[in-house]
């Protein structure tokens, strides 16, 4: 069944009222149209007219007019609009869509903020008013309908435009929804949400500005039990993720409605399992984290592992940040603490390099440290310098600083050329002071719920490529950024003695990323079959070389896992 099955029209009605304006916002909506367009919930003259339409702002006037239409000419097919336009092709194409649909799921809508009641005039409006004053029974029956709506959280346009005795038949009970998801709290339960029937197994808790769903069983269990999207969290982590770590009290920080976690657990609304004490703040990784380990439940007694890079920089032990994970850059001590989940720790001995602790290697002066009272640039950095140590400063992808400008990720240490990231980074991000996440970082913030099916691999390669412009691009950067001495990156036939006389179809890796900047690709199969070509290519040249043809067994191994996992496949 449908999971829209389960909501009220009168529901879908209010969400659709309340995001006419976000929809309206969205970039280059002739998709969204044509959708629209062949569920015939437009007029084909108005479609007409809109799709010819050059400026942006005409285009944004003209969605909202026709959202508008549809909510007061057709509001009865707005579960059809909303059926059509949560399709997988269109969801995928507009952010705002795939939001909404989230939003719709789990339920979460239901505490938008209450809306007043719409007012066609002011003069009306007063009219309204002293009408209620003049007359108790009127007031007591307007007082019932608030309660219907803050209840249902529901705003519909025929209970807002028509106040007063009429609305009678509206508040029978026929027009109550019929679902026990859907049913009014008792009197006095209003802001006690943790008591409706709807939240018995999980409970919409905030923590700042960050809002997730927490199930009472997991967390009666002491484990990850607040979902953010796709993503579970334990309290901890979700008070992190949050941007609250420094409160460093998750029952005081969490919140349900205006009651803190801590109040409800005490009052036995709550079970909580004991949490192990957390310890300093790392960051989520953005690729994968089978190298760090920062669960709170994790044993003590389980050995931590994580996998970094030591620049050649010197720095003291807590001042230099000279470790960069995936993550971010680290200074030693902060890099153990992460690591293994305390901060009682001697970096010198409980990093390792090849086996050794790094002590080894500080005394044998292969590495060496600054005392406590140096005053460098790395053990006492300037502001702007502790700026710039948050990113890496070469490229990802070309391993390399150039002449041109690097372009920063706000949302990890990677840094970019213009031309070496997928797409494109346009002069305009240069010059706009907004945050700006790169691919990896996009990908990895939606990568849970693009796709909750397993999906098969042949029909994945014959989808459209215009449908997968984000993970595609993001394999390619992937195989990129994995191409550490850049041996795929270029042309090798401009280096290779014979190789055209061997390899008869080159293909590398600049070569794939100038076909997707350009869209010259029509399917996923055939870009695949371009990356495909490399490996062969390299095993066919290099079958005499086997450190070489390793080198791409490995690439092509990195790929196929890669590739199953952007696309949840499993044959």
């Amino acid at each position: 069944m449908d999971p829209l099955d389960f909501l009220e029209p009168a529901e879908l009605l209010s969400f659709f009222h309340c995001r006419k304006t976000e929809m309206s916002c969205m970039e280059n909506p002739q998709t969204f149209l044509c959708q629209l367009r062949d569920h015939n919930l437009i007029p084909e003259d108005r479609y007409q007219k809109m799709i010819r339409m050059k400026s942006k702002n005409n285009m944004r006037k003209a969605v909202y007019e026709i959202l508008d239409w549809l909510e007061r000419e057709k509001s009865d097919r707005i579960p059809l609009f909303w059926r059509c336009v949560f399709k997988e092709v269109i969801v995928n194409q507009y952010p705002t869509l795939k939001l909404l649909h989230t939003s719709l799921m789990d339920g979460s809508f239901h505490f938008d903020p209450q809306l007043p009641k719409r007012v066609e005039s002011e003069e009306s409006d007063e009219r309204g008013s002293s009408k209620l004053l003049d007359s108790e029974e009127k007031q007591a029956r307007s007082t019932k309908k608030k309660r219907k709506v803050r209840s249902g959280r529901i705003c519909s346009d025929s209970d807002d435009e028509q106040p007063g005795p009429s609305k009678k038949q509206t508040l029978s009970p026929k027009k109550k929804p019929k679902k026990i998801l859907f049913s009014s709290p008792k009197k006095n339960e209003m802001s006690e949400i943790w008591t409706w029937p709807l939240y018995k197994i999980q409970l919409p808790v905030t923590c700042g500005e960050v809002e997730g769903m927490l199930k009472r069983d997991k967390l009666a269990k002491g484990e990850k039990c607040i979902l953010v999207g796709k993503e579970w969290f334990t309290p901890s982590e979700f008070e992190r993720f949050a941007g609250k770590e420094s409160s460093r009290n998750w029952k005081q920080s969490i919140r349900c409605g205006n009651s803190t976690l801590g109040k409800l657990i005490k009052a036995g609304h709550l079970n909580a399992a004991v949490y192990k004490k957390r310890s300093k703040p790392a960051k989520k990784s953005q690729f994968s984290t089978r190298h760090l380990n920062t669960d709170e439940e994790d044993s003590r007694d389980e050995e931590a592992t994580l996998e970094a890079q030591a620049s050649s920089g010197e720095a003291t032990g807590k001042c230099g940040k000279s470790i960069r994970t995936e993550l971010s850059w680290l200074t030693p001590v902060e890099f153990v603490n992460v690591a293994l989940n305390q901060g009682d720790t001697s970096w010198r001995k409980d990093i390792l390099y090849e086996g050794k602790p790094l002590s080894i290697l500080i005394e044998a002066n292969v590495l060496a440290i600054h005392s406590l009272l140096c005053k460098c640039k790395q053990c006492r950095p300037k502001p702007e310098d502790l700026e710039s140590q948050k990113n890496d400063d070469e490229c990802c992808i070309c391993k390399s600083e150039g002449k041109e400008e690097l372009v920063v990720c706000d949302n990890c240490p990677r840094s970019f050329h213009q031309k070496c990231h997928l797409p494109h980074i346009d002069d305009t991000i240069l010059r706009d002071d907004s945050q700006w996440m790169c691919t990896f970082c996009v990908f990895k913030a939606i990568e849970g719920c693009r796709y909750p099916d397993k999906q098969k691999t042949e029909a994945i390669l014959s989808r459209q490529i215009s449908q997968h412009m984000l993970e595609c691009p993001y394999l390619l950067l992937y195989l990129c950024s994995a191409d550490e001495e850049q041996i795929f990156a270029t042309n090798p036939g401009q280096y290779l003695e014979n190789y055209s006389s061997i390899i008869k179809t080159p293909m590398w890796l600049d070569n794939i990323a100038d076909k997707l900047q350009w869209k010259e690709y029509q399917t996923v199969g055939e870009f695949v079959s371009d990356v495909q070509l490399i490996f062969t290519n390299s095993a066919t040249y290099n079958k005499n070389n086997p450190e070489y043809r390793g080198m791409g067994e490995n690439l092509k191994q990195l790929f196929d896992r890669e590739f199953k996992k952007a696309f949840n496949i499993q044959d």
